[in-house]
């Protein structure tokens, strides 16, 4: 839902349909970030921004200069344009009300409230809902990743398989700036309509693509001794580019599906695909998984990676690196 009211707004801003007040509020800043940048761009000429854009931050202005700054009227252009990023610094922000109550038509105000959200109960966010546009850009769980690369990637003209999406994801967790940033460095060396492998993120990224977080899980799954060695060696020889915390959340995960497709009746591809929040391409990982891993040894290996996700934290270890400790456990999940 939220993904749909984004691209509306970028398409009202496009189409020259705009509003006397954006305020653009959540814990995802990637679509604050583009709105403001794509307003920035559209609504004013570079001419005209000379004296009609004001671009001030949260923790070095107050309101009664942000209200006088909104009050302006255009010098030789339709609008002023006032951009107020890092808003969650200002102290009070619900003393906006006065403005947000009469803005000035002939402005565009643009409020980037990030990590927040404004208590939908206040006199404030109900005058907003009334007239302006506001936009709550919320966090993606861990399996909307996947889907979110996909569609952007696709969007921009260029192909990718399941499994390089999957790679992308489990590297680039769920911040979408850092995955848009990545992501750009591989159009910057593709030709439209190219794909993307494997190979080429690992060219131009950094992802190995024979030692990477999607491999160990599937070397995991198919009880490959040789390759999970190979990859947590790996692992433990370039800890900075592979935390433990992050290994052992996308294993946790990984075991956790093993249990919960052990536990569906319909074991097809298109239900269990959806029960397990992936794509189709990879239920066949998962149907051999969980031969190899009974419902009674995916518990345990849950078990294990709680237990050593503790370990890493200092409890009931003060000696052992994460480098040792990623060792054991894969030892003891092949052959629990």
């Amino acid at each position: 839902m939220a993904e749909k009211i984004f691209y509306d707004i970028l398409k009202d801003i496009r189409n020259k349909v705009l509003y006397p007040i954006y305020f653009l509020t959540g814990e995802e800043s990637f679509y604050i970030d583009v709105i403001s940048d794509y307003l920035e761009a559209k609504v004013l000429t570079d001419e005209e921004k000379e004296f009609n854009l004001s671009i001030m931050y949260g923790k070095d202005t107050d309101i009664p200069t942000i209200i006088s700054t909104a009050k302006r009227y255009p010098m030789m252009a339709s609008h002023n344009l006032v951009i107020i990023k890092e808003a969650h610094h200002i102290k009070n922000i619900e003393d906006l009300l006065p403005y947000v109550q009469q803005p000035l038509k002939s402005t565009i105000f643009v409020v980037c409230y990030k990590y927040k959200t404004i208590d939908k109960r206040t006199k404030l966010y109900k005058e907003l809902k009334k007239a302006s546009v506001v936009f709550e850009g919320k966090k993606l769980y861990d399996n909307e990743v996947p889907p979110w690369i996909d569609s952007y990637v696709k969007q921009r003209g260029y192909r990718i398989g399941p499994a390089a999406v999957q790679m992308l994801a489990d590297h680039l967790g769920s911040n979408l700036g850092k995955i848009v940033n990545e992501v750009q460095k591989l159009f910057i060396n593709l030709q439209k309509g190219s794909e993307i492998t494997a190979k080429v993120i690992e060219e131009n990224i950094g992802i190995s693509k024979d030692y990477n977080i999607f491999e160990l899980q599937n070397a995991l799954g198919a009880k490959n001794n040789q390759k999970a060695y190979q990859i947590v060696k790996y692992f433990a020889d370039n800890p900075k580019s592979n935390p433990f915390v992050l290994t052992s959340g996308v294993l946790y995960q990984f075991f956790a599906k093993i249990l919960l497709y052990h536990s569906l009746r319909d074991k097809s591809q298109r239900n269990a695909a959806a029960e397990l929040s992936v794509n189709p391409f990879f239920v066949k990982d998962y149907a051999m998984a969980a031969r190899n891993y009974p419902k009674e040894k995916a518990i345990a290996c849950i078990g294990l990676l709680r237990k050593y996700d503790l370990m890493s934290k200092g409890l009931n270890n003060e000696t052992t690196d994460s480098g040792e400790l990623l060792k054991e456990l894969t030892y003891k999940l092949l052959n629990c």
